[in-house]
C-alpha cells in the first residue's frame, strides 16, 4: 500500500495548500506525538528545528500545538541543519525529532522530516502507522488537560551541534591559514556554517547568510553552483562549500573553480578511507549515481550497491550491509562513522581534514572518468502520467535504443511535482535522442 502523505523524504509541498498548512501540521503533530508517546522507555519528548522559510512561523506553532495536545513535551531549536536536529534528538534521548523544511525547494514550499530516537529517519512502516493516526478522529488522541505537554526553547542548539561535529576530529585539527568560501543558501546552516569554520581558524568568505524568509535557495546554495564558483575565484580560496536549504547536502568547488558533486566526493572519501582501513564493506550509491563511479569502484575493488533515490534509502542499505559510507550525486552524503543522515558541514570537515597537509582540492578530486549524463526535470500537473500507455511505450523504446551503450532512468520526483529523466552514455547524439523520446511522451 502506497503512502498518502509521506514521500521519499518526509512530507513536502506548496504552503497553504493540501497538506502544508496549519490545520494539517496540527494533525501531523498530534498523530506523531500519539504514536511516539506510546513507545516505552522514552522521555515523551519531541525536538523541533527548522530552516528559514517565512512559513515556518505559521507551521511550527501548529505542529507544537499538536504534539503538546498529544501529551508530548517539546523543545524548539530554531534554525539548525537537519543533521544537527538528528544529533540532538539522539543526544537528548528524545522520542522524536522533527525538521520543518523543504530542503532545496523554493521558499513557497515547506514540509517535515521525521527522525526516531536513534537519529534515523522513520521507516515506511512507522510512517504508515502515523498516517493512519492522522486520518483518525482528533478527539481520540487529545490528552487530558493535566497531561498536556510543556514547551521550551533551547537557544544554544547550534553551539551544541558544532561541539558534536568538532569532537569527531583530533583536538589539534586546525584550519589556520586556509581561505574558505561558504554559501549557506540563506538556509538552516547560515549560523553554524561560518561559525564552525571560524572556530577552527579559517579565513571565511560567506554568502547566503542573510535569510529574510523568502530568499532561501534563491540564486544561491548547492542548486546554484555558479555562486560558489564565483566566490572561490573572487577571493582565491582553497575550497568552496555550498549547502542547500537544510544543510544536509553539499556541493564543493576546488581552488580553480571546478564544481565537485556528490559522486566525486564519495569517490575520494571511499579511496581515502580504504587506504586508512576505515571503510567498512563498501559504498551505497543510488540509481542516479554515475556509471563512471560504479566502474571506478570496480577497478578499485570497492564493493558498490545502488539504492532507491533518497538518503533514507541509502542509510537503510548501509545498515543492511553494514557499510559506513553512502550518498547521492546531489550531495547527500552519509558518513556512517559519525552520523545517521546527510550532513553538508560534516562532509566539508572530512574533506578539509584530508587537505590539512597542504594538499589542493583539485589534486584530491576528479578521481574517475565521468560518463556523460543528462538530467531533465519535467514539471507536471499529475505525476501519474509516467504510468500512461504512451509514456511507458516511450520509456521502453528509449531503453531498447540505448542498451549496451548506456542506461535510462525515468522516475517520479518524491519531493516535487516533476518527472525526472536521466540518461547516461558516451554516445551523446543517441543519449539526447532517447531523452527527447521520453520528453515528448510527457509534454
Amino acid at each position: 500500500m502506497s503512502k498518502k502523505y509521506f514521500g521519499t523524504d518526509g512530507i513536502r509541498g506548496r504552503v497553504n495548500r493540501n497538506k502544508i498548512n496549519g490545520e494539517m501540521f496540527f494533525k501531523f503533530g498530534l498523530a506523531a506525538g500519539t504514536y511516539f508517546k506510546n513507545q516505552k522507555k522514552l522521555k515523551q519528548t519531541a525536538i523541533i528545528a527548522k530552516d528559514t522559510r517565512l512559513s515556518g512561523y505559521t507551521l511550527e506553532p501548529a505542529l507544537v500545538s499538536g504534539l503538546a495536545s498529544a501529551g508530548m513535551h517539546v523543545y524548539t531549536l530554531g534554525p539548525l541543519p537537519t543533521n544537527g536536529l538528528a544529533m540532538l534528538t539522539k543526544k537528548k534521548r528524545a522520542n522524536m525529532g522533527i525538521m520543518i523544511t523543504a530542503s532545496h525547494n523554493p521558499f513557497y514550499d515547506n514540509g517535515l522530516k521525521l527522525f526516531g530516537p536513534d537519529g534515523l529517519k522513520l521507516s515506511d512502516r512507522i510512517e504508515k502507522k502515523i498516517e493512519k493516526l492522522i486520518d483518525s478522529k482528533i478527539v481520540k488522541n487529545l490528552s487530558e488537560p493535566k497531561k498536556l505537554g510543556r514547551v521550551k526553547r533551547l537557544e544554544d542548539a547550534n553551539d551544541i551541534y558544532i561541539k558534536i561535529l568538532t569532537e569527531n576530529f583530533p583536538k589539534n585539527f586546525s584550519l589556520k591559514g586556509m581561505r574558505i568560501a561558504i554559501d549557506c543558501a540563506n538556509g538552516a546552516g547560515y549560523k553554524s556554517g561560518p561559525k564552525l569554520l571560524k572556530k577552527l581558524g579559517a579565513k571565511v568568505y560567506e554568502h547566503g547568510t542573510s535569510p529574510n524568509g523568502l530568499n532561501i535557495n534563491y540564486n544561491c546554495g548547492s542548486t546554484f553552483p555558479k555562486k560558489i564558483q564565483s566566490l572561490v575565484k573572487k577571493y582565491r580560496t582553497h575550497l568552496g562549500i555550498s549547502l542547500d536549504g537544510d544543510a544536509d547536502r553539499i556541493i564543493l568547488s576546488d581552488e580553480k573553480g571546478n564544481i565537485i558533486n556528490g559522486d566525486q566526493i564519495i569517490a575520494m572519501l571511499a579511496s581515502r578511507w580504504k587506504k586508512k582501513k576505515i571503510l567498512k564493506g563498501g559504498v551505497i550509491g543510488t540509481l542516479m549515481s554515475n556509471y563512471g563511479l560504479q566502474k571506478y569502484f570496480k577497478d578499485q575493488k570497492i564493493r558498490f550497491i545502488r539504492a532507491q533515490v533518497g538518503d533514507r534509502y541509502v542509510k537503510e542499505k548501509m545498515k543492511k550491509y553494514n557499510f559506513n559510507l553512502g550518498g547521492e550525486q546531489s550531495g547527500h552524503i552519509i558518513l556512517g562513522k559519525f552520523a545517521t543522515t546527510g550532513d553538508g558541514l560534516l562532509v566539508a570537515l572530512e574533506v578539509l581534514f584530508s587537505m590539512r597537509k597542504g594538499k589542493k582540492a583539485s589534486e584530491l578530486f576528479n578521481t574517475f572518468e565521468v560518463t556523460p549524463q543528462i538530467l531533465e526535470n519535467i514539471k507536471v500537473k499529475d505525476k501519474s502520467i509516467i504510468d500512461s500507455k504512451k509514456c511507458k511505450k516511450a520509456i521502453k523504446k528509449s531503453e531498447k535504443l540505448i542498451q549496451k551503450q548506456g542506461r535510462m532512468l525515468v522516475r517520479k520526483s518524491g519531493t516535487e511535482p516533476k518527472i525526472r529523466i536521466m540518461g547516461e552514455s558516451n554516445n551523446i547524439v543517441l543519449l539526447k535522442r532517447c531523452i527527447d523520446i521520453v520528453k515528448r511522451s510527457i509534454n
